[in-house]
């Protein structure tokens, strides 16, 4: 299945339609990981082509190279952001001329090989890779990682920004600014997501629209 690489006009709408053509939103009601209630989910995981996954690597790239973020290295959070940093490297150096060194993290340590919780060594200033950001618990313990190792995550880039409340009650993006000095970076925000289902949705989503104006 071919794609079209997308162009910088309306990014966001661009992978909104990208990610509803992969099912990757969807709705109804949903309990988030965060124990929140929500009336949409996103799914990353439901990317499961080399050309679409292509794709989508190449709308993160657009997105880090639109807000023009100096970094020296990338990160993936355990799991979903282990994929997302491979693929985004490939497509930085392959079609963008940039060609960034990139690690991850496990979600438990390893006490053999190499060891710990880091593969790879993240350098200078470093662009955390996840899939959304929801509280942004995720963040918040990757980057006492990436310290200790001598690196400065400096951003957060997501497909996603739902936009909700973290640990203190203010937006979560604020808030990693705020405590952290982490950039949030998303191809798309929640606000843009029901500025496109207000104008671009289907009729069949008609009856899911009804009474799911953001909270």
């Amino acid at each position: 299945m071919q794609h079209d690489t997308p162009s910088m006009e309306h990014l966001s709408w661009q992978f909104l339609r990208f990610a509803m053509s992969q099912q990757v939103l969807r709705f109804g009601r949903f309990t988030l990981k965060s124990g929140r209630q929500s009336n949409f989910f996103f799914d990353l995981g439901r990317v499961r082509h080399g050309s679409a996954l292509s794709l989508l690597a190449e709308f993160y790239a657009l997105r880090l190279l639109e807000r023009g973020m100096a970094c020296d290295s990338l990160f993936g959070s355990a799991y979903k952001g282990i994929i997302l940093v491979g693929a985004l490297a490939m497509r930085l150096a392959e079609h963008h001329n940039h060609d960034l060194p990139y690690c991850y993290n496990r979600k438990e340590s390893k006490d053999h090989g190499e060891g710990g919780l880091l593969v790879g060594t993240p350098v200078g200033r470093v662009v955390i890779v996840d899939d959304v950001l929801t509280a942004g618990t995720a963040t918040r313990q990757v980057v006492p990682l990436l310290q200790q190792a001598g690196a400065q995550p400096v951003a957060l880039l997501v497909g996603l920004d739902r936009q909700e409340p973290g640990p203190g009650g203010q937006g979560a993006a604020l808030e990693l600014q705020q405590d952290l000095g982490i950039e949030v970076i998303a191809v798309a925000r929640k606000d843009d997501l029901w500025r496109f289902l207000g104008q671009e949705a289907p009729e069949e989503y008609a009856r899911l629209l009804h009474g799911m104006a953001p909270q």
